[in-house]
């Protein structure tokens, strides 16, 4: 069976959720550790939500678009899978929170985490929609 676009598209979700993960994950070990070098982790944080988060969310909305007029357990699982990343990375993130150096506590870091593990909820609500399956009308014509 050949694969819908939908199923493509959150694919590429599935696969910015983990980037995204790793970045958060890889920033906070790195500012946890790290005394010789000076950022912004702020505009860094900002950074990585719009080439990461974003971009995935809206390729789950696009793919629960597409599939939402049939429904479609394969996508739904998909875009749910998505949203398991993003809690699992995000809940993780979120552990690391203390071990960070003061300085770097800024509220764009602090906030991050506990948003998007509360967005990766929505995310795994909007896959669940797609198992309703409902029959195609035949067409003649």
């Amino acid at each position: 069976m050949a694969l819908q676009y939908g199923a493509y598209i959150a694919m590429a979700g599935i696969g910015l959720y983990a980037i995204f993960v790793g970045e958060v994950i890889s920033i906070f070990h790195f500012m946890g550790e790290q005394t010789f070098a000076t950022f912004e982790p702020a505009s860094k944080m900002l950074q990585f939500i719009s080439i990461g988060v974003a971009p995935a969310v809206i390729m789950s909305g696009t793919s629960y678009m597409i599939a939402r007029k049939f429904g479609s357990k394969q996508i739904g699982w998909l875009v749910i899978a998505g949203g398991i990343i993003l809690l699992a990375g995000m809940s993780y993130a979120y552990t690391m929170l203390d071990s960070l150096d003061k300085d770097y506590q800024v509220f764009t870091v602090i906030i991050t985490p506990p948003l998007f593990i509360v967005v990766s909820i929505p995310v795994m609500v909007v896959g669940a929609l797609l198992f309703r399956i409902k029959k195609r009308p035949k067409r003649y014509f």
